[in-house]
């Protein structure tokens, strides 16, 4: 399933790759808004949210929100995270690079009883464009922002892009 999601990805974006692309537009084309969305500006602003990083592990190694729990997406495993996860009520954001995977793990907690789940918008590129601070696997604030590929790295417009 998440492989032939990543081929529609590809496969997608390349034919509308003449058209000119925005965050909005790839989420409004490519999710199903079946997980709430939450802005960077309100995530910022939340008290102790559980922030899933639902990125490959060379991406969160590079960059991450702080606190964020890797759980990936390809290796992403369901029994695993909801081991950790005992409160289906307490708030969970999950996010990725733009939000579109974020969004199927989302929809997988939501599967399994999870009542507060909330999908970053625009990922940790909005988050980083509208300037707020990412850290790297040593916990230390950094400006890298691993931009995924040379076709996501243009809704990356703040911070140092890392491939």
């Amino acid at each position: 399933m998440r492989i032939s999601l990543l081929l529609f990805l590809f496969l997608t974006l390349g034919m509308t790759s003449c058209a000119q692309q925005s965050i909005p537009k790839v989420l409004q084309q490519l999710n199903d808004g079946t997980v709430d969305y939450i802005f960077a500006e309100d995530l910022y602003q939340m008290k102790a949210p559980i922030v899933l990083d639902a990125r490959e592990k060379d991406e969160f190694e590079v960059s991450h929100l702080k606190n964020a729990v890797w759980v990936g997406y390809e290796d992403f495993d369901l029994d695993k995270v909801i081991q950790q996860l005992p409160s289906k009520e307490k708030p969970i954001v999950v996010y990725c690079a733009i939000g579109v995977r974020s969004e199927d793990i989302g929809e997988q907690l939501k599967s399994k009883g999870y009542t507060n789940i909330k999908n970053l918008y625009g990922g940790i590129f909005e988050w980083k464009n509208k300037g707020f601070p990412v850290y790297d696997e040593n916990q230390h604030e950094t400006e890298k922002v691993h931009a995924f590929n040379q076709y996501w790295s243009r809704f990356l417009t703040n911070g140092e892009k890392v491939f």
